[in-house]
């Protein structure tokens, strides 16, 4: 490609809405401009990007033995009804009608189009298995769309759905795909982690996330530089302690603490540790009678220790809580409490609470609590003597540096890292919400067993950016670039010698395969390299008169500080020794 042909348009400077590095460098880069709050139109630059994703992830689902195919991206409502995410899944899915007022979706995800297709046309065990995926355009209705592709409204996603026999047979497809989202990923040329997370809404048992690392990150990744555990936040265990709870060695007492209604405004004023402090966090899920009316809400108080934070997941699997509780409100916080909150404790409740605490609270003695009463808490708290044991002992806490492994192989590290892939084992909760079954080898009829898999083709551009840039703009791994090399003659117009040995070594560049671009806009050096830094091509060649006049190029790998000469009679050979060291003919290597 020459860069007269080709649309290269760039920014000085970022426009104001862009928040996060990728953002702004897509933008000042030319790589996507955008359209509507979350919409982008993807910029020829960008989109070879995006192509260049699509091929890696194309060839290895392909090589795992996926079969592509293409769904709607407006689909029915019916089948979304059939699986109950119509109304479940909330103002995210785009519903719209068409002029006979039919319903329909603007698909974020395909597992109910797939279901259906398979329940119509796989009858037998001896079809399967299948594995059926799709790259293709998704949109979630956002409520506040940011941080340009990372989290858009509309995206491109592929999304696979694995259809088996029985489960033994669905976890060997799930453990297919994990290998092929890791030789992606590999191919990807990115730093990242596949961490054990928490299925979510989507449902399901085993669930991988794969990661791009980048600061920036809006996951917190857990992971065991001692070993291979990695986990997201959500899904990372918290340990029991390996201690006995001590025995009582401070008397009860109702301290003032005027206007301290945080755990560290009350330890800084009593002196002690944020350890030795207890937060309480008061939860309600709704009821209903057998008559379907609403009844008063089950309040629930859980109990972490100071210095620890609530992990929302993890509250949600404690029996009877479940996905769909709520932080109590403030009549219901006095109604049973007594307190505003911020000196609340599980000491002299006016009203029943359900208690569930933390594993660390469990343990712990001469705690210090809210008394229920403003500008007092209680010191000296301790289970047995002063209350009676928790209804419920569970992990409701995030990890934190520091905490033992859950594999038992050294202790636990955080970063932050971009979620592109997700993997998970489904089970049957599609088949059977939606009839889908085959016949057995006994000729009973069984619900398919199914996985999904997806990864965000239009984030992953983004992640990429996000782990590598610099001061100057992007720096693209060479396998998603939106071209491998550059080459940047000086005055092309003015040194007929310059044009010709840059046409020629442009010739052989392209004769090998190589993704090469030469600028011949004629723009001056500045402006030229400048453009290719902010861009990101990982391979530059600069072609000038004085070089060829003894017998030199300059060649510069983007994360370089300096160039460095190469001989013009050797530089499609020193190339292709950077791009393809381990295919290169014997010729070219000796």
């Amino acid at each position: 490609m020459k860069a007269s042909q080709f649309f290269i348009s760039t920014l000085k400077e970022a426009p104001a809405d862009a928040e996060v590095v990728s953002h702004q460098l897509m933008m000042r880069a030319g790589m996507i401009k955008k359209l509507g709050a979350g919409i982008y139109n993807y910029m020829p630059m960008g989109l070879r990007v995006i192509r260049k994703v699509e091929a890696i992830v194309r060839e290895e689902m392909n090589r795992a033995g996926a079969i592509e195919m293409t769904m709607p991206v407006i689909q029915p409502a019916e089948l979304w009804q059939e699986t109950a995410r119509f109304e479940k899944m909330g103002p995210e899915l785009l519903r719209i009608k068409d002029r006979h007022g039919r319903d329909f979706v603007v698909q974020p995800t395909s597992e109910e189009a797939v279901t259906d297709v398979v329940r119509q046309d796989i009858k037998s065990y001896k079809q399967l298995p299948k594995n059926f995926y799709q790259i293709q355009t998704k949109f979630r209705d956002e409520r506040r769309p940011r941080f340009g592709l990372m989290r858009g409204r509309e995206f491109i996603m592929k999304d696979a759905y694995s259809f088996d026999r029985d489960q033994t047979a669905a976890k060997a497809s799930y453990q297919v795909m994990a290998q092929a989202y890791r030789r992606i990923f590999d191919r990807f040329g990115l730093t990242y982690r596949a961490v054990a997370a928490d299925s979510g809404a989507i449902g399901g048992d085993l669930s991988e996330e794969f990661q791009v690392i980048a600061a920036t990150g809006e996951d917190a990744i857990v992971y065991c530089p001692e070993s291979d555990y990695a986990a997201n936040m959500e899904k990372a265990e918290a340990l029991a302690p390996q201690i006995s709870r001590l025995k009582p060695s401070q008397e009860l007492t109702k301290t003032p603490t005027p206007g301290k209604a945080t755990c560290q405004d009350v330890a800084a004023l009593l002196t002690v540790p944020l350890q030795s402090t207890v937060k309480s966090l008061v939860l309600a899920t709704d009821r209903t009678n057998e008559a379907g009316e609403a009844i008063n809400p089950q309040i629930w108080l859980l109990l972490l220790r100071g210095d620890h934070d609530m992990n929302e997941v993890k509250a949600s699997k404690v029996p009877g809580l479940g996905a769909n509780y709520r932080f109590a409100s403030l009549p219901e916080i006095e109604e049973h409490f007594g307190c505003k909150p911020g000196y609340l404790g599980p000491l002299q409740l006016r009203a029943p609470v359900k208690l569930v605490v933390d594993r660390e609270v469990a343990v712990m003695a001469d705690w210090i609590c809210g008394a229920n009463a403003e500008d007092f808490h209680f010191t000296g708290v301790n289970w047995g003597r002063d209350l009676p044991e928790p209804d419920l002992v569970a992990d409701l806490r995030n990890v934190v540096v520091g905490d033992a492994s859950p594999d038992g192989k050294g202790v636990l590290a955080i970063e932050r890292g971009i979620e592109v892939g997700h993997v998970f084992y489904l089970g049957t909760k599609y088949s059977k919400a939606m009839n889908a079954s085959f016949l057995d080898e006994n000729g009973k009829p069984q619900f398919f067993e199914m996985g999904c898999y997806g990864i965000g083709v239009t984030r992953l551009p983004a992640a990429a950016i996000e782990q590598n840039h610099d001061a100057r703009g992007m720096i693209w791994p060479d396998a998603i670039a939106p071209f491998t090399v550059v080459l940047c003659p000086i005055s092309p117009d003015r040194f007929p010698d310059v044009k010709a040995a840059a046409d020629k070594l442009y010739a052989e560049l392209i004769a090998h395969g190589v993704d090469v671009i030469l600028d011949d806009r004629g723009e001056r050096p500045g402006g030229m390299f400048a453009d290719w830094e902010l861009i990101g091509v990982p391979h530059r060649i600069t072609i000038g008169d004085r070089g060829l006049k003894d017998g030199s190029l300059e060649y510069q790998h983007r994360r370089d500080t300096e160039s460095t000469k190469i001989e013009v009679s050797g530089a499609s050979e020193f190339i292709l020794s950077r791009l393809f060291p381990a295919t290169l003919p014997a010729a070219l290597t000796t």
